[in-house]
């Protein structure tokens, strides 16, 4: 009997995602309204969503791990505390709450943004995967534009409140639906887990048969190339763990996954690409603002702006990649994206103002964005029952690419020009590593045809 896919637990994960979002961006668009009303600085507001991407650097990789091993008690966890720490946050009327139900909710992050893959994986059949993927993760940034529509609409102190009880009680009933939908096994939950990157296990590679960096090769590219050479030795430890321990006994399966994702080179290549698009996307998303001031565009506008970014991202990612994995074109579109997006910043450098703000910004949000259920699908494809811990692992080099670039382009934020070149080169970088791509994708297909 065909099993077929259960698209409900794909619903309840995206209005999950969404939540999580929603929390880590409440007070973007009020961080002045909310410093005032509990009386902080402007930077102890920023701290409210700073504390997401550092806590996801910390924990993506055990919350992958836990995933991997229990995935629906995970997964149920992480939603319940997105909905506690939304919850915590209306105990009182100051800022330890809000700090603490913060804290509570970005410790559920990675629990439930690791999911993605794994959700698709249990509960959709294989042609179904790519399309779920692109739907959960396009909920993620729907989440960031219901959080950008919310602080549009409460904008003094005093409808604060109101916005937190709305989000509060958004997040229990997408944890209660999440719940009900996968209160049984999905039907392609793995009755004995296999070993993951099976082919990879068969016939590790070796130091001496890696690939050497050619001698004009991009940083990105030699980056990663010199990336598989390091970790070559953890490539024969990853394929004698998945052979000892099965991935499906009591010895220490977190091991063997954790031992297996970092050794596999797919993995680590798409990693190391991961840091650029999310470097640009994070960094511009947070300066956008300060960089286009000088050339007068207020700050409702340059809300607009991102806003427009944002939902553009949500439409792309949300049908971008079911196209691009039906023609086998991943490798071109990621390639597309980063070279549009240098383009792009490149343009703002040059005229920035309100028409090239909105043109050169949407574009890179309708592009860029849909790198990432891209990436997603291949780790999927790749992993088998480590799709969590391979998952956690893109995540945290994405979330650790967007502190550094941030942090790069906050000390030219005084110089626009600068800093909108500065993302240029960044995305430019990571072009011929996405162009090396196309090789190992193309083997990845051929092994995945029975």
């Amino acid at each position: 009997m065909r099993m077929r896919s259960q698209w409900p637990a794909i619903v309840g994960y995206s209005l999950v995602g969404a939540a999580t979002q929603l929390v880590w961006l409440n007070f973007a668009g009020v961080t002045t309204v909310a410093a005032a009303r509990y009386g902080v600085s402007e930077s102890a507001i920023g701290w409210l969503a700073q504390v997401f991407p550092l806590l996801y650097v910390v924990l993506a990789i055990p919350c992958g791990l836990l995933l991997d091993r229990w995935f629906r008690a995970a997964l149920i966890t992480g939603a319940v505390l997105t909905a506690a720490g939304a919850l915590v946050r209306l105990i009182g009327d100051d800022f330890t709450w809000l700090l603490a139900g913060q804290i509570l909710a970005s410790i559920a992050q990675p629990l439930v943004l690791n999911a993605v893959t794994g959700i698709a994986g249990r509960y959709l059949s294989e042609k179904d995967r790519p399309t779920g993927i692109a739907v959960g993760t396009a909920s993620i940034f729907a989440g960031m534009v219901i959080a950008f529509l919310l602080s549009a609409i409460f904008t003094t102190a005093s409808t604060l409140p109101t916005m937190l009880w709305i989000t509060a009680a958004f997040c229990v009933l997408a944890t209660a639906i999440l719940i009900f939908v996968v209160r049984r096994p999905g039907p392609f939950e793995p009755a004995h887990p296999a070993t993951p990157f099976a082919d990879f296990a068969d016939a590790p590679l070796t130091a001496q048969q890696e690939p050497a960096a050619p001698a004009d090769a991009n940083p990105a590219e030699a980056a990663a190339v010199h990336a598989d050479a390091a970790a070559a030795p953890i490539d024969a430890q990853a394929a004698h763990a998945g052979a000892s321990i099965g991935f499906g006994s009591s010895s220490r399966p977190d091991r063997g996954a954790l031992a297996a994702a970092w050794g596999d080179p797919l993995i680590r290549r798409l990693c190391v690409l991961a840091l650029f698009p999310f470097g640009v996307f994070v960094a511009m998303s947070t300066f956008a603002q300060a960089l286009l001031e000088p050339a007068g565009v207020s700050g409702g506008t340059a809300s607009t702006i991102l806003l427009v970014n944002v939902i553009a991202g949500v439409l792309g990612s949300a049908i971008i990649p079911i196209l691009v994995v039906r023609r086998r074109a991943e490798s071109t579109l990621l390639v597309v994206s980063l070279t549009a997006t240098a383009l792009a910043c490149v343009l703002l450098a040059i005229a920035p103002g309100v028409l090239t703000g909105f043109v050169a910004i949407t574009l890179i949000g309708l592009l860029l964005l849909p790198a990432l259920p891209i990436v997603l699908e291949l780790v999927e494809r790749r992993t088998g029952e480590a799709e969590g811990t391979a998952a956690g692992l893109i995540w945290m080099s994405g979330n650790l690419g967007g502190l550094i670039v941030a942090v790069v382009v906050g000390l030219l934020v005084d110089h626009p020009s600068a800093a909108f070149l500065v993302m240029a080169a960044i995305a430019l970088i990571a072009v011929p590593g996405a162009r090396a791509l196309r090789r190992p994708i193309a083997e990845l297909r051929s092994q995945s045809q029975p």
